[in-house]
């Protein structure tokens, strides 16, 4: 069996990639290569300039072969390239085309992914990479598992193979359209990113397969994310909250609204950072001043991984009142930095925090619940104190990419290992 430093180069195939709502695949990628592994980087589409916020990011983006924009000559080159094995192109298509929802819609996308796994498949040949791995199960999955679908029926030895992380909840919703049965039988490896996600992962697969799906945590790395390296600013005051994610309906940022304009009724003076975009935006910013919380709300929009730490320093709570979770980075960082968090209790979140120790649970959609619990910490300095030590001691020792690097370095040798 090779070991990590002998492992052959791994390729990450990523749907966006360097991305700002995706750090933790960027700090993975560095785990691997720390642990010996050679990892090439695949990203379906481009990253653009507000994908790559940081210096590491734009260095990532700039080392990742990107297959859209597509150039009409390497691909024609990769097709014509792959028609020398005519059968396992023509083989690979036609799996393809079964592979999709039905209609004519369905079987266009079809098409597209095959056009893609081509050009990953090339890619790869060139780089001299067997394993490939997909983080989601979306368009970049597809890719992976048709280029190593046509590589293996086009004779190649040794064989390819191919991983995928299970995260959640996206995934789960649909089922049928990201095609999680196929996905799970046919990849030599599965990397859960929490033992809920493995549940669901197990539950559409025959059991013979369950051994090989592992729990590997994203994670960061302590020692970057270490209080005592940022000097946190003098206050004035208020209670500071902070909230980090994409602005979209299921992470809830309505309720957490809700609460706050609660919590400041109450005679509390408490405010609120929103650092992310996304589509509801313009929706919140209009409930902010229907709610009346004008000054009491920053939307500050994407902030890269090179600031995100002073924001967390100026942080005495840390909220995510999500519908729907996998286990979040942004609440490791924040336990990292020793902030005290509210979080619903949903899906993989209980494995991070433990309510009443690491962290304060409230049952989701419930604005009622979060802002009595926004407005314990508020009222208790030594309770912030002690549930942000906890949830640090708790991120160190469960969910440090160093280590979950060294696991995903044995899991895919022992995946090419076959």
């Amino acid at each position: 069996m090779e070991t990590a430093g002998q492992q052959a180069r791994v390729a990450y195939v990523v749907g966006r990639y360097p991305a700002v709502s995706h750090a933790f695949v960027t700090r993975e990628v560095a785990a691997l290569r720390a642990a010996g592994v050679e990892v090439e980087t695949i990203s379906i589409h481009r990253a653009g300039e507000a994908d790559a916020l940081s210096a590491r990011d734009r260095a990532e983006r700039e080392r990742t072969y990107a297959l859209l924009p597509a150039r009409p000559g390497q691909l024609l080159r990769a097709h014509l390239r792959a028609l020398r094995s005519p059968r396992a192109y023509l083989g690979t298509l036609a799996a393809a085309l079964r592979g999709g929802p039905a209609g004519l819609r369905g079987r266009l996308w079809q098409l597209f992914y095959f056009a893609e796994g081509v050009l990953v498949w090339a890619h790869c040949r060139r780089r001299g990479v067997r394993h490939l791995h997909a983080h989601h199960l979306n368009q970049a999955s597809d890719a992976a598992m048709l280029a190593v679908a046509y590589a293996n029926a086009a004779g190649a030895r040794p064989r390819w193979t191919w991983s995928f992380t299970m995260h959640g909840p996206n995934e789960l919703y649909d089922v049928s359209r990201f095609r999680l049965a196929e996905k799970a039988s046919d990849a030599a490896a599965v990397a859960c990113i929490s033992d809920f996600a493995r549940s669901q992962v197990m539950a559409f697969a025959p059991e013979e397969r369950w051994p090989r799906f592992e729990v590997v945590h994203c994670g960061l790395d302590p020692t970057e994310f270490d209080p005592e390296r940022v000097q946190r600013p003098p206050g004035d005051g208020a209670v500071r909250i902070l909230y980090v994610g994409r602005l979209v309906p299921f992470k809830g940022q309505a309720v957490l609204l809700e609460a706050l304009a609660a919590l400041r009724g109450q005679g509390v003076d408490a405010r609120l950072t929103m650092v992310g975009e996304g589509p509801s935006r313009e929706r919140l910013e209009r409930l902010v001043g229907e709610l009346g919380l004008g000054e009491a709300v920053e939307l500050a929009g994407a902030v890269g991984q090179d600031e995100i730490r002073s924001l967390y320093a100026a942080a005495d709570a840390f909220c995510l009142p999500s519908f729907a979770e996998g286990v979040p980075v942004v609440l490791m960082e924040a336990m990292a930095m020793r902030v005290p968090v509210v979080t619903s209790r949903v899906m993989g979140i209980t494995e991070l925090v433990d309510d009443g120790e690491s962290g304060l649970l409230v049952r989701p959609g419930r604005a009622d619940e979060l802002g009595a619990a926004l407005g314990r910490l508020a009222a208790d300095p030594g309770l912030r104190e002690r549930l942000g030590a906890a949830g640090r001691r708790k991120g160190v020792a469960e969910f440090d990419v160093r280590e979950s690097g060294r696991r995903l370095a044995r899991i895919f040798a022992e995946a090419s290992d076959g």
